[in-house]
């Protein structure tokens, strides 16, 4: 099959999952990895294979900018203990306790012969890069707490990049031999890599952000967005620096500082539409990707290396988790240990981890077994860890409809339903179907029926008072969507001018912005 073909392949296969997973109300994600290793395993199509190459040319920029565009600086730096522990040195400590857990348990079951603990290290490595679009996607259609979304994404969005730099250095002391190896040159590349990665992503961030303010053109501040985005990534890159952590300063000051001060509300608006359908665009492709890489088949007859490696992965990370847990209570920023259950089950691990591992040189020991080792852990979160987490989140009561806020939603469903029936009976003697008097009786009974659910409804208290705040805030983005809309079709009918155009759309879009931020 013809690359073009597969492309528009690929992506009617990511709509059908779309539709498909809203409809059965699981993680879009979960589902595009299900229906990636189905059609992986009878071969319907050849796609492209998720290789380095391709992850850092086009995925990893474009998902770690958008992220990090829409991530609230503020929130984030009340945040920055916990996030930075989590990231930095929580990092290191996963990677060292998942080798250590590993390491005595395979070799105690001989899955291979020689593995040493320089190979558990490797691995532990390769698998320390956590991905939770499944999971904040989740929170934001479950309602989790925000601050718990801001700490997961925080997190995910440093630990790519420190994860990255980890693995490097690691395999190079693992390739190179111990005598190259000493923990203060370690410390200073670490440092180095980092920094001056933080230091590119800032200057290319700040320089597309005062060009912003210079003009103003929605396709030319998209476009600068998106040279902000991909150069960050590709200099720091060239440099042997971390490109990931470029490109989150660039993405962090783009969405803060550009986006604030030098677009207008309507940019504002169209660049964040172009940031939001780039991530739902990659994430669906390199989720099927991950499908597609995956043989069920190996997976199956290595079923207890994988399961000793993510059993190893997950318990190293719930120890992190708890002990900063227990750590962060002295400090400003302590969290409910409810939330360090999430936390540790919202560790899921994603396409970087595999692209890491498949980047593991050919002559590498043990590779395959690595490899394979890093697959199932990562399906293995997905599937089990994303499906669970919604669970997890009511189970500990973080989210969940609790009995008044769905006796609320039955008597809303009530009045909606109702309301469409009326409609359909004026309809019915609008077009003369039937006669007016022989629904008198009917369209009564159905009136008393509303009165009765919105009656119901006012005497409900707090979760219904949250709720009707809800649909006010929908009602009011409906109505401002529709001025919009009326505004655009007067314009193409000619009844405003270009000027009056620009002028009613950017207030239009003020308030909408207004709106969303509150």
């Amino acid at each position: 099959m013809h690359f073009e073909a597969v492309f528009v392949t690929l992506f009617a296969v990511a709509t059908a999952v779309a539709l498909t997973a809203r409809w059965l109300k699981v993680p879009y994600t979960v589902a595009l990895v299900v229906a990636g290793l189905v059609l992986g395993s009878v071969r319907v199509l050849d796609p492209p294979h998720l290789t380095k190459d391709l992850l850092y040319a086009i995925f990893l920029p474009g998902l770690v900018f958008e992220a990090a565009f829409h991530l609230d600086f503020q929130k984030f730096w009340q945040n920055k203990l916990a996030i930075h522990s989590l990231a930095v040195p929580g990092v290191a400590a996963a990677i060292g306790l998942t080798a250590i857990l590993l390491q005595p348990v395979a070799n105690a079951l001989h899955f291979v012969d020689g593995f040493t603990f320089a190979h558990a290290l490797v691995f532990a490595a390769l698998i320390a890069a956590t991905d939770p679009i499944a999971v904040v996607a989740l929170f934001k259609s479950l309602g989790a707490p925000k601050r718990l979304a801001i700490l997961v994404e925080g997190e995910s969005l440093l630990n790519d990049g420190t994860a990255v730099v980890f693995f490097t250095l690691i395999l190079g002391v693992v390739s190179g031999g111990a005598g190259s190896f000493s923990i203060a040159g370690a410390a200073l590349d670490f440092v180095r890599v980092v920094g001056l990665g933080t230091a590119i992503g800032v200057v290319v961030g700040y320089l597309a952000s005062k060009l912003t303010q210079r003009v103003d053109d929605p396709m030319i501040e998209i476009t600068l967005t998106t040279i902000a985005a991909y150069g960050s990534f590709i200099v720091a890159e060239h440099f042997h620096l971390s490109g990931v952590i470029a490109t989150v300063a660039a993405g962090m000051l783009c969405g803060n500082y550009g986006a604030r001060t030098g677009m207008s509300p309507s940019t504002r608006i169209a660049v964040e539409s172009f940031w939001e359908y780039i991530a739902f665009a990659l994430n669906s492709i390199v989720f099927l990707l991950i499908g597609f890489e995956v043989h069920i088949r190996d997976l199956a007859r290595s079923w207890k290396p994988i399961l000793v490696a993510y059993l190893a992965v997950t318990v190293g990370r719930a120890a992190l988790i708890y002990l900063a847990t227990l750590l962060l209570r002295r400090t400003r920023e302590t969290l409910p240990w409810s939330w360090s259950a999430v936390l540790t089950w919202g560790g899921l691990r994603g396409g970087l981890s595999m692209v890491l591992a498949l980047a593991l040189p050919r002559d590498f020991p043990h590779r395959e077994l690595l490899v394979t080792m890093t697959f199932g852990v990562v399906i293995l979160s997905i599937l089990l860890q994303g499906l669970s987490m919604g669970p997890l989140l009511r189970r500990l009561g973080l989210i969940g409809l609790r009995a008044e806020r769905r006796e609320y939603e039955r008597e809303r469903g009530i009045v909606r339903a109702k309301t469409a029936a009326l409609q359909a009976l004026d309809q019915l003697v609008k077009d003369g179907a039937v006669h007016a008097e022989a629904v008198t009786q009917i369209r009564s009974d159905y009136a008393q029926e509303m009165s009765d659910a919105e009656g119901r409804i006012k005497d409900m208290h707090l979760q219904a008072d949250e709720l009707r705040t809800e649909e006010q805030h929908a009602a009011r983005r409906h109505m401002l969507v529709v001025e919009k809309d009326a505004i655009l079709a007067a314009f193409r009918k000619g009844y405003v001018s270009q000027e009056v155009h620009d002028e009613l759309l950017a207030d239009v879009d003020a308030r909408l912005l207004n709106l969303d931020s509150h």
